[in-house]
């Protein structure tokens, strides 16, 4: 497995898991390799059946969702999605620009929206960012925790690692095994 710098980034790594929900086999063929080679795990679905078995089976740290997919739109597929696990990111991306559809996508609980064709390094530096925003909205108490603080936890392979205690509760990868690993919630 190919690893990017950007990955070792404590912040960057919230996100293992990416479930990319396209119908195009080339476009979720392009994707996963884009992903993969920047060190994520990715899991392809082709239609609204298969999303909800794979993000119900094996829960994802993010989604990428086409809005164009047979026998269910992706506006359903993400409203559904949010209302199962309202903390999984879930970024829009699709050929589809309009202002009215941007719109739904924001009432159906879409985290961003990007359109087709895409640049690449725009695409990983949304999964970044839209991944921070909604985990800080869903586990930060900003009154209670002092932001800057750092915790100490050891990986199984026996490395200490130092985190900000905002990344409690995230998946992030150990930087000496590449062993996927939950940040600790309490010391």
């Amino acid at each position: 497995m190919a690893t990017n710098e950007t990955r070792f980034d404590m912040t960057s790594s919230i996100v293992n898991h990416i479930l990319v929900v396209d119908d195009e086999q080339d476009t979720a063929l392009f994707l996963k390799k884009l992903l993969e080679e920047h060190g994520y795990h990715v899991t392809i679905a082709k239609d609204g059946g298969q999303a909800h078995s794979s993000f119900s089976m094996h829960k994802p740290d993010f989604v990428i969702l086409d809005l164009i997919i047979p026998h269910e739109s992706g506006f359903e597929i993400c409203e559904r999605m949010k209302q199962k696990e309202s903390d999984v990111p879930i970024l829009i991306l699709t050929a589809i620009d309009s202002p009215e559809s941007r719109q739904l996508a924001k009432r159906v609980g879409a985290d961003g929206y990007l359109l087709k064709p895409f640049d690449p390094d725009e695409l990983l530096e949304m999964i970044k960012e839209i991944s921070n925003d909604v985990w800080e909205h869903d586990h930060l108490d900003s009154s209670k925790e002092d932001l800057d603080e750092r915790i100490h936890f050891y990986c199984p392979c026996g490395k200490k690692l130092k985190v900000r205690v905002r990344h409690r509760g995230r998946t992030m990868t150990c930087p000496s095994c590449q062993e996927a690993l939950v940040v600790p919630l309490y010391d």
